[in-house]
């Protein structure tokens, strides 16, 4: 599997869909190709009693955004992501993400 530009934790800031301009953290990626970003593209979801949610009803909850519609934050700024190999431990190189705008390393 590629390794992903988009990881859980990141901050992202939404650059296209309902929820333009909106940021927050990646709860989760879904499937490499989508993200769950806090507080963006919530929708209600009416749900059956249950033994976690006894008394049912309407619940609101995040739905997924693809992963080309955010944009990672640094420094307060949306950059895109690039990937190069450095020395890592023991002079074997490792692949990291940088942002393109810095050239700075990310991870």
């Amino acid at each position: 599997m590629a390794t992903l530009k988009i990881k859980k934790g990141d901050t992202v800031k939404v650059i296209a869909d309902k929820d333009k301009g909106k940021e927050g953290k990646v709860i989760a990626v879904v499937d490499g190709k989508k993200v769950l970003v806090e507080g963006v593209n919530t929708v209600t979801k009416h749900s059956k009693a249950s033994q976690e949610n006894p008394k049912g009803g309407i619940v609101k909850k995040e739905a997924p955004v693809d992963m080309s519609n955010v944009m990672y934050i640094h420094k307060g700024k949306p950059t895109r992501i690039g990937f190069k190999t450095v020395d890592g431990k023991d002079g074997q190189p490792k692949k990291v993400r940088f942002a393109k705008s810095t050239g700075e390393v990310i991870d």
